[in-house]
């Protein structure tokens, strides 16, 4: 665990942002985007630079936007939020009765908590709070996952929150909220 936890939790934080653009080129591409490796790295370099990463990005955030509410759909298919969805195993998700059944929800299931988990935190490091909350449920739902120390690295340079205090959960977590009602 520790060696899949290593890359993201020691990046610099503009590599963290641009191989998460990276990985969202298809999703994107399927909202109608074409996010090239230069735009993403410059895009990546705006954002750490706190600088006004431009109208690509506003193109980015509106994709992932869309993507995010897709793949909740998904999740409410089954009845899930996201909260719900990540306590959730697939023994207790309906509709399946073989194995290629199974395989394929849990495929599903899965690719929408990523997609919303990582969409969450680009969104965020793009100065999109709306989907915040999902940072949360990624931390408190298992804090040691790669997508939850994405979530903590987000909100740690968003918030401007030192990640050595004790309480820097709840700092953020009043952050966010003093950001989102400004």
């Amino acid at each position: 665990m520790a060696n899949r936890i290593t890359p993201a939790a020691s990046w610099p934080f503009e590599t963290l942002v641009a191989v998460l653009l990276k990985q969202f080129k298809r999703p994107l591409a399927a909202q109608g985007l074409d996010l090239t490796d230069a735009a993403a790295q410059a895009i990546a370099r705006d954002v750490t630079a706190r600088r006004d990463p431009g109208e690509m990005a506003q193109a980015v955030v509106t994709a992932l936007a869309a993507g995010i509410a897709e793949s909740e759909t998904v999740l409410a298919r089954w009845g899930l939020s996201f909260r719900e969805s990540l306590a959730t195993g697939m023994d207790a998700v309906p509709g399946w009765n073989s194995t290629a059944e199974f395989l394929e929800i849990a495929n599903e299931k899965a690719n929408a908590e990523i997609r919303i988990g990582a969409g969450a935190a680009l969104l965020a490091a793009l100065g999109d709070l709306r989907y915040t909350r999902c940072l949360f449920d990624l931390i408190e739902h298992d804090p040691e996952e790669v997508e939850a120390v994405i979530a903590r690295r987000v909100l740690l340079f968003i918030s401007g929150v030192d990640g050595e205090t004790p309480d820097w959960l709840e700092q953020a977590r009043a952050w966010v909220q003093t950001a989102r009602a400004e």
